[in-house]
């Protein structure tokens, strides 16, 4: 597998854990806005090395979680901002714009350190071949 993108979770938002309920959580780099600081997992503006489709998968240290949906500014957004949604919901269908959708299991235990990948089974993936 190729790695597409790859970062650490280097802090977490004093209330990043409610959205755990939801499925969901949220990555942001140190741009994230003041009111939305707190509901953040925060990392680094790192490269992407490649498009980010659903034949990749995200690890979370070891985890796997297929990707299900991806959602036409993941790819935008996580370059600029360091900034999307993961939701764990297993949709097929990306309703939201900035939200990469994972498979439907238990979310992942995230923690200060936790390594994020985005592994992606083609080697060169061409830019047209993204759904949106």
């Amino acid at each position: 597998m190729k790695t597409i993108y790859e970062n650490h979770v280097k802090s977490i938002g004093s209330m990043a854990h409610d959205f755990l309920q939801e499925k969901m959580l949220i990555l942001f780099g140190d741009e994230a806005p003041a009111g939305l600081k707190d509901y953040c997992y925060a990392v680094d503006l790192n490269p992407i090395d490649g498009k980010i489709t659903t034949d990749d998968q995200v690890v979370f240290n070891d985890q796997v979680y297929r990707i299900t949906a991806v959602g036409n500014l993941v790819q935008k957004n996580l370059v600029n901002l360091g900034h999307i949604t993961m939701k764990f919901d297993g949709s097929t269908k990306a309703d939201l714009a900035g939200t990469l959708y994972l498979e439907d299991k238990e979310v992942p235990n995230i923690q200060v350190g936790t390594k994020i990948c985005i592994q992606g089974s083609e080697s060169d993936k061409k830019e047209d071949g993204v759904s949106a």
